[in-house]
């Protein structure tokens, strides 16, 4: 018998809202696909790792953010939604702490807040994504 392997892969993307201003923080990525459009914070989880803790390190890795409590707002799985294969997305919500230093790190070009109702054209689904919350 066949060992059966899934062509399946599990990301996360996290979605930063400054409370103050009503707007979001967006990456503008480094690498394809979607090479210099703005998206989400996130990425992909690794083997035995938890779901929210990718989230985290993932926030961290591109922004340098740490925060506090994150709720996860939905799965989005849609086939096609990411041109590499088929990826189902986990995405968080979680507020600013103030004092954050923000700064591109790691796949991420440039780092931007966004008002929510002034949002650039967006990698993946992730407009789909953050209309879950409007």
């Amino acid at each position: 018998m066949s060992k059966y392997v899934s062509k399946i892969f599990v990301t996360v993307d996290v979605l930063v809202i400054n409370n103050l201003t009503n707007e979001i923080l967006l990456i503008k990525r480094l690498n394809k696909p979607f090479k210099d459009c703005w998206a989400l914070p996130g990425g992909f989880v690794d083997e035995n790792e938890d779901l929210e803790q990718a989230a985290r390190r993932e926030l961290f890795e591109e922004t340098n953010i740490e925060t506090g409590k994150m709720t996860q707002i939905g799965a989005f799985g849609k086939p096609g939604r990411d041109p590499r294969g088929h990826m189902i997305s986990v995405a968080y919500k979680t507020d600013l702490i103030s004092n954050q230093i923000i700064k591109a790190k790691d796949d991420a070009k440039e780092v931007k807040w966004f008002n929510l109702s002034e949002l650039p054209n967006l990698a993946f689904d992730h407009l789909e994504i953050i209309n879950t919350i409007k």
